[in-house]
C-alpha cells in the first residue's frame, strides 16, 4: 500500500508545525517548572529536555496524517506514545543515587527483582512494541488467504523486536547535539521517498527533526529519553509497515548488532576516527569540548537533574554525554554506575 506524495508532504508539514508549536507552549509553561526539565550538558551549560515531548507530539500528529490506514495509525500511535511516555518517566523520575546504565544494567536489576525506571522503560516499550507490531501485521496474505497463527506470531515477534530495538538505538545516539536527529533523518529519507505504507510516518520524522534541529544543534535543547525513544519507535514502526520480511529481518540484525556493540565500543570514538562520519556529525554544531580523561564506551545517556544548571561537571572527556553523565561502560550490577 502506497502513500501519496501529497499525504507525505502533509505529514511532514504537520509534524514540523506541531513540534514547533508544542515546544513554544512548553517553554511558556513547563510542566512542573523549567528546572525539572533542565540538565547540564557536556560543556557545563544548561540544556532543556522539553524538545522531547515536543518532538513526540509532532511525530504522533505526523503519523496520524501520514498513515494510509486506521491500523497503521493505531500502530504508530501505540509505539510512538509508549516510547515518549516511558522515556519521559525515566527522564524525570530516575533515581540518580543508584544508577543502572544500558540494557545490561537494567535487565540485570530486573533479574534480581529490582525495578528501575530504566527497567520499567524496557518492559513498557517492549510490550507496546509487540502490541504495535500485532496491530500492523496483517492476518491475511496478499491473496486474501488467512495466515497460520505460527507464521503471524513469528512476524509479530520480529517486528516488535525491531520497533523496541530501534527506540533504544536512537536513544544511544543522542549523545551529541543533532546526532540522533541526523541519524533518524538518514533512515527516514529513503523510506519517505519510497512511498510505502510507512512513508507518511517517515516524512513526519523528517518534519519533526527539521523543526527541532536548530535548537538541538545550538545546544539549547536535547531529546532526552522521551524524544529519542519516540523517534526510534516511529522509525521502527515505519519499517514494519513498509518493509518486506527479509528487510525487517536484516534491519533487526543490524540494529541488534549495533546495540550489542555499544556495550563495548564507543560510537563517539568510531565517528571521530572516521572522516566522513566526523564531518557529517559535526555539521551545524559548535566545536566540541576536549579535556583529559578516560574514554569509555557508549551507554544510554540518562540525564541527571541539576539543582543549579550553572554548575558544570568537574571532569570532561571526548566521550562525555550531552548531559554531562558520560557515555559509560559495561554497567555494574551491584552499585551505582
Amino acid at each position: 500500500m502506497s502513500v501519496s506524495v501529497l499525504r507525505r508532504a502533509a505529514a511532514a508539514v504537520v509534524a514540523g508545525g506541531v513540534t514547533a508549536v508544542v515546544r513554544g507552549v512548553l517553554d511558556m509553561s513547563p510542566p512542573g517548572g523549567a528546572a525539572r526539565w533542565t540538565r547540564t550538558n557536556h560543556r557545563g551549560e544548561p540544556v532543556s529536555m522539553l524538545e522531547g515531548p515536543a518532538v513526540a507530539a509532532g511525530l504522533l500528529a505526523g503519523g496520524l496524517v501520514g498513515a494510509p490506514t486506521a491500523r497503521a495509525a493505531l500502530a504508530l500511535t501505540v509505539a510512538t506514545g509508549a516510547g515518549a511516555a516511558f522515556g519521559v518517566v525515566d527522564d524525570l523520575t530516575e533515581d540518580t543515587e543508584v544508577r543502572r546504565k544500558g540494557l545490561r544494567g537494567h535487565l540485570g536489576a530486573l533479574s534480581r527483582g529490582e525495578l528501575t525506571t530504566g527497567g520499567l522503560k524496557v518492559l513498557g516499550i517492549g510490550a507496546a512494541s509487540l502490541v504495535a507490531a500485532a496491530v500492523a501485521t496483517p492476518v491475511r496474505d496478499a491473496s486474501g488467504t488467512r495466515r497460520s497463527v505460527a507464521g503471524w506470531a513469528a512476524d509479530v515477534a520480529v517486528s516488535g523486536a525491531l520497533v523496541a530495538a530501534s527506540a533504544n538505538l536512537v536513544n544511544l545516539l543522542d549523545l551529541r547535539p543533532g546526532r540522533a536527529l541526523k541519524a533518524a533523518s538518514v533512515v527516514a529519507a529513503p523510506l519517505a521517498l519510497a512511498g510505502g505504507a510507512g512513508a507518511g510516518a517517515a516524512a513526519g520524522v523528517l518534519g519533526s527533526a527539521g523543526a527541532a534541529g536548530e535548537q538541538d544543534l545550538a545546544e539549547h535543547d536535547m531529546l532526552g529519553d522521551g524524544g529519542a525513544n519516540a523517534l526510534g519507535a516511529t522509525l521502527g514502526t515505519a519499517l514494519v509497515l513498509a518493509a518486506p520480511r527479509p528487510v525487517r529481518w536484516a534491519a533487526l540484525g543490524v540494529v541488534t548488532a549495533l546495540t550489542l556493540a555499544s556495550e563495548k565500543v564507543s560510537f563517539t570514538q568510531v565517528i571521530e576516527r572516521t572522516p566522513v562520519l566526523r564531518e557529517i556529525d559535526g555539521w551545524g554544531r559548535r566545536p566540541a569540548v576536549h579535556a583529559p580523561g578516560a574514554v569509555a564506551p557508549d551507554e544510554v545517556p540518562d540525564a541527571e537533574p541539576v539543582a543549579d544548571p550553572r554548575v558544570a561537571p568537574t571532569a570532561m572527556s571526548s566521550d562525555v554525554g550531552r548531559d554531562g553523565t558520560g557515555e559509560g561502560t559495561l554497567p555494574s550490577t551491584t552499585g551505582p554506575a
